[in-house]
């Protein structure tokens, strides 16, 4: 397996969607990878020779903040929000969608499972 920016890369991958594989670089950055580097996209990753892979480690440690590096950075930035106490950092603390999402509705994903109201029974209805 080739590890490339400490992630273990599948062998039968080819070398564009592979590359996907690494947090922080999507379908536009491997592209891109491969054009820089003269490596052709229907190539496998097991088909790169040592040197190649070689060369998409330095490339990616030279031009892009992945992994480790890049969760730690949008954390602290999150972080950052929340000590500044603006808008979105106060959204943020209460776990509630900080885009402008209506939370009336539909903001299970971010509000978490409901909760059920004490004192909230349903009375049958009387004919």
């Amino acid at each position: 397996m080739a590890r490339i920016a400490g992630v273990n890369i599948p062998q039968n991958k080819l070398v564009h969607i592979g590359l996907t594989y690494i947090y922080g670089i999507g379908n536009k950055f491997s592209s891109q990878i491969c054009t820089s580097l003269e490596i052709p996209k229907a190539k496998r990753i097991n088909e790169l020779t040592d040197e190649d892979i070689l060369k998409i480690r330095e490339y990616i440690d030279a031009n892009f903040k992945v992994e480790g590096d890049l969760r730690r950075d949008y954390s602290l930035t999150i972080k950052r929000l929340i000590d500044l106490a603006c808008y979105r950092g106060s959204r943020h603390r209460k776990k509630l969608p900080v885009r402008g999402q209506r939370t009336r509705c539909n903001a299970r994903t971010r509000k978490g499972k409901a909760i059920a109201i004490a004192g909230k029974k349903l009375t049958p209805l009387k004919k």
